[in-house]
Parts: structure tokens; C-alpha cells; sequence
């Protein structure tokens, strides 16, 4: 009996994000097939010989753990602020070097898991990643008047490297951006994004995110603050946000984030748009 697979089962199997899993299939690497509701599934047999015979520029993966190896040797984050720049001259996009950077926080989460690092590791390897990306996104310049993208976690959400990635994708198509961070209370958001001319909110949860109806309630509120200003709304992250939101948009991979604000970008210099 054949046994399929969603997308984000396949990603979880072969440690990358979903979005790798989609380049896969649509690069004709990996077959798939598609749901009446348009969603892809994989046959777990064919997934398997992939996995076992797939390159590391097929996977788009971390080269040789080169990435959990960086994050997790003690020393300076100058050392993961050059892998950053070494994987931008590799993959040629700051968008592709966020997604290996994403895989290889994922396999952090998961060596976490079965107990291969420590909680204090886990800790010490995210902060030297967080440094490293701050240092990057403040070198990405900035043309003067760029549209503002306001960027937090989801109501009580810890967890920011995601939402550091994320800023990492805007800068590069274009946005300055406004750090909230975690634990971002909704109910002050208008008034800021007001304050600050913001044109986007960029709302995180991470996988701790598990509340269903709690997301959905805010990503609720946050259609309220945001449609009557005419601000984007990106719902991204792991966490439970609903897959289609009344408003906005819900983005579980950074290349489809990234295409959606260069999109957004573009639209904002058309005359009358800005």
C-alpha cells in the first residue's frame, strides 16, 4: 500500500524547511502529486531514495553541517558573520542563505530533542547567530524613503531568529525595517505603525506557537489594525497561524516571503502607490 507524504512531512524527514521541499518538486527532482485542494503529496518509498541520493546543492541544505558546526563551536560570532557572507557568495541571495540558516536552526531544535546538546548549547549557538544576523542586516543599505516593515513575535512568543531571518529577507528586497520583537502586545500595534508610517507588519510564531484558536484570534485582531490602514499583513513561522487568514498573507518558507515583498516592493514605486 502506497503511503504519502504532505510537504511538511518531507521537510521534517530530510531536515530543511518546506519551501526546499517545494523547489524539489518543482525543479522536477522529487515527483509529487497533487490533492484536489491542490496540495502536494510524495510517496514516502520515492522520498527515500531521494534522500539517500540527493547532492547538497539538490538539498539546499547546510554543506557537511558546516552550519550546526559553526553555530555550536565556541568562538566569536565574527566566525558566523563570515559563514553568512560565505554563503551569500555561494547561494548568491541573502533569501537562499536565510533558508540554510533556517535548516540548520531546525536541526539545532532537533539534536535539542534527542538530547545531543544541551538546553545552554542550543542557547549559546541561537545568541551567536542572532549577533551575526544583526551585524549583516545593519550593512544592507537602505535606499532613502524605503517602505517600513514593522517585525514581532505573536502574543507571548519567545522565539525572534525566526522573525531575524525574516528582517534578513526584507532588507535584501528593499524595506527598512522596525524591530518589536517578542512578546508583541497587539493592542499598540495601530497606534505605532501609525507613529512610524509602517507599511507592512511581519508577525511571527514560532513551532512553540501550538494554540490553535489563540492565533487565530490574533491573526483576527491583527486584520482589524492592519486592513483599514492599507498595511500588508505577513503571518509567518512554524506556529499555528490559520493557512488562510482573512487577511493577508501566511508564509511558512522565507523564498516565498521574500517574493512577496519584492512584489510588494514593486508596487509601492509605481506612481500613486507610494
Amino acid at each position: 500500500m502506497d503511503v504519502f507524504m504532505s510537504t511538511r512531512e518531507v521537510a521534517r524527514l530530510a531536515g530543511v524547511g518546506p519551501t526546499a521541499v517545494k523547489r524539489w518538486a518543482d525543479d522536477g527532482l522529487l515527483r509529487c502529486v497533487r490533492t484536489a485542494g491542490g496540495h502536494r503529496r510524495f510517496d514516502r518509498g520515492e522520498v527515500e531514495r531521494f534522500l539517500r541520493h540527493r547532492s547538497p546543492e539538490e538539498a539546499g541544505a547546510p554543506r557537511d553541517g558546516e552550519w550546526v558546526e559553526s553555530l555550536l563551536a565556541p568562538g566569536e560570532p565574527l566566525e558566523v558573520e563570515a559563514l553568512l557572507l560565505t554563503g551569500r557568495a555561494r547561494k548568491g541571495a541573502w533569501h537562499r542563505v536565510a533558508e540554510a540558516a533556517g535548516a540548520a536552526l531546525a536541526a539545532l531544535g532537533r539534536m535539542w530533542r534527542d538530547g545531543s546538546v544541551s538546553v545552554v548549547e542550543e542557547h549559546l549557538a541561537s545568541e551567536r547567530l542572532a549577533r551575526a544576523l544583526a551585524r549583516v542586516v545593519a550593512s544592507i543599505p537602505i535606499e532613502p524613503g524605503a517602505p517600513r516593515a514593522l517585525l514581532a513575535c505573536a502574543e507571548g512568543d519567545e522565539h525572534s531568529l525566526g522573525l531575524a531571518l525574516a528582517e534578513l529577507v526584507l532588507r535584501e528586497a528593499g524595506w527598512a525595517t522596525l524591530w518589536a520583537g517578542r512578546r508583541t502586545p497587539i493592542a499598540g500595534l495601530g497606534q505605532a505603525m501609525a507613529d512610524n508610517r509602517v507599511r507592512m507588519l511581519a508577525m511571527s510564531a514560532s513551532e512553540a506557537s501550538t494554540d490553535a484558536a489563540s492565533l487565530r484570534a490574533q491573526a483576527e485582531a491583527l486584520a482589524e489594525v492592519c486592513r483599514p490602514a492599507g498595511v500588508a499583513l505577513a503571518l509567518g513561522g512554524g506556529g499555528a497561524w490559520p493557512e488562510q487568514p482573512t487577511y493577508g498573507s501566511r508564509f511558512t518558507g522565507l523564498e516565498p516571503f521574500f517574493r512577496y515583498a519584492s512584489e510588494e516592493r514593486a508596487r509601492m514605486r509605481e506612481p500613486g502607490t507610494g
